[in-house]
């Protein structure tokens, strides 16, 4: 197996999606009217934050998922020379592995603690030994190694 991913290359990587995907939720958003820029204590409009974090959970699952199981790269990895492997052979993972590790990963941060969440999630590979996983990556039984 190549040898493993830099923890803060992952990092590069995964601001680069978020920013990709988080465009384009952000414009879907505003066609679905499910922004809410209007601060007024006497008008709570909580549907329209729900709409709004439904559209980013099928979106950044979505495009996790489909990435990473055709060719274990997202746009991030690529630019950054990395991809996602098997952990027991190194393999591109299938469309059911992909998708746990993109659930594990953005469902709690499309609807609850993004920030936080992203932290930890992804943190983890900077403590993890001996793989570098995050939790993400522990969830799926999968790794992040290097192209270069």
């Amino acid at each position: 197996m190549p040898p493993l991913a830099d923890s803060l290359k992952r990092v590069l990587a995964r601001i680069i999606d978020m920013i990709l995907v988080g465009v384009v939720v952000w414009l879907l958003s505003l066609a679905f009217h499910t922004t809410n820029y209007n601060v007024n204590a006497d008008q709570v409009q909580s549907g329209k934050s729900l709409g709004q974090s439904v559209i980013a959970a099928i979106l950044y699952v979505g495009y996790d998922t489909f990435m990473i199981s055709r060719s274990g790269q997202t746009f991030g990895k690529k630019l950054l020379k990395m991809r996602v492997a098997n952990l027991a052979d190194g393999s591109t993972p299938s469309v059911q592995t992909a998708l746990i590790r993109a659930a594990v990963l953005w469902l709690p941060f499309a609807f609850c603690c993004a920030c936080v969440w992203t932290i930890i999630c992804g943190g983890w590979s900077f403590f993890d030994r001996p793989y570098k996983q995050g939790l993400h990556d522990k969830a799926a039984k999968t790794v992040e190694v290097s192209t270069e």
